[in-house]
């Protein structure tokens, strides 16, 4: 297993940036591919972004293509996501996941551990 705590959320204003981070704490961490989601009020949770497990390939949703970096350090634990340029639809909390397939997925359904979330909050 592996327990999963992001952190780094907070609110900004239209054009404001922040960079998350998700500690990553027992099984290696290398071992999981890793994402970042959102889940806006009244809404579905949605894919952000996803990593592979060595880093070496990323993928993004379209509305956040170019403004957002996903990245990672094994040797830390930990993956980022890097938001710029951020939007008033941004605003959301933000989940990192992970799981064991060798590929980026994109659904939910497909991740097997979940973080807590954390808050991000954009005004115009």
């Amino acid at each position: 297993q592996v327990q999963l705590v992001e952190s780094g959320g907070g609110s900004v204003q239209f054009g404001g940036s922040l960079r998350l981070s998700c500690a990553a704490s027992g099984r290696s961490f290398s071992s999981y591919a890793m994402g970042w989601f959102r889940q806006a009020p009244g809404k579905e949770r949605e894919f952000v972004a996803g990593i592979t497990r060595s880093g070496g390939s990323t993928w993004y949703a379209d509305p956040v293509k170019g403004r957002f970096t996903i990245a990672r350090d094994n040797a830390k634990n930990t993956v980022y996501l890097r938001m710029n340029s951020l939007k008033p639809e941004d605003t959301a909390v933000y989940y990192c996941a992970a799981h064991l397939q060798a590929t980026i997925l994109d659904l939910p359904s497909s991740y097997d551990y979940w973080g807590q979330g954390t808050q991000v909050t954009v005004s115009s």
